[in-house]
């Protein structure tokens, strides 16, 4: 998984001109800059705001991840060759319980940072050649090195979604892609043993948490 600390901004401008002429008409009714410094704010409130019950902080959390992240895109990275091969209840299955792991796994677990986090952009441009905005920032943490991001962004009905976050040069999506395969190439290469220790593992924090 990625590092704690870290996945809170996962686990959180484009020159107008320049990006209307580049993105679709109605992408351009969104500002990346603003997309990434709104997103950031909900997470950095949510992961470490005081006196939010933990089954509220997890609502929230999943309406954020839900609402901004490409779900169903990086779902099909991270399985590569076998998303192909699964049928559409386990390709369902893997997406709601990475989903579940995400949101049981780290909405919680900022919430008692005592420190102030501070996030900004830095720069906005275009990867033509992945049709995605990339939109890159930092978030400044008490007593400890920035923390650098990369958000990569695609258009999605007048706004954006999240299909990749780079953080400190380690990519969310290759992260899940690596673990989801030593997995499978310890488990047969079979969907289903995949699908088998996800639900295990979110049993095992769902009892965790209810302790």
């Amino acid at each position: 998984m990625i590092a704690h600390r870290s996945f809170l901004f996962a686990v959180i401008a484009w020159i107008a001109l320049f990006m209307a002429a580049a993105l679709p008409a109605r992408a351009a009714e969104a500002d990346p800059k603003d997309f990434v410094t709104q997103l950031a704010t909900n997470a950095i409130d949510t992961m470490t705001g005081k006196g939010i019950p933990d089954a509220e902080r997890m609502a929230k959390f999943r309406t954020l991840f839900t609402g901004s992240v490409d779900l169903a895109e990086i779902g099909k990275f991270v399985l590569g060759r076998h998303w192909k091969g699964a049928t559409v209840e386990q390709q369902q299955d893997f997406l709601k319980l990475f989903e579940d792991m995400v949101v049981l796994t780290w909405s919680t677990r900022f919430k008692d940072y005592g420190g102030s986090l501070k996030h900004h952009v830095t720069s906005v441009s275009l990867d033509p050649a992945r049709n995605t905005v990339i939109v890159d920032s930092l978030v400044d943490a008490d007593k400890q090195a920035p923390i650098q991001l990369q958000w990569r962004l695609k258009a999605h009905d007048g706004s954006f979604k999240v299909t990749d976050l780079i953080i400190n040069g380690a990519a969310m999506s290759i992260t899940y892609y690596d673990e989801y395969r030593s997995i499978l190439q310890n488990h047969g290469g079979k969907v289903d043993n995949l699908i088998k220790i996800m639900r295990e593992k979110v049993a095992e924090i769902e009892s965790s948490k209810a302790r």
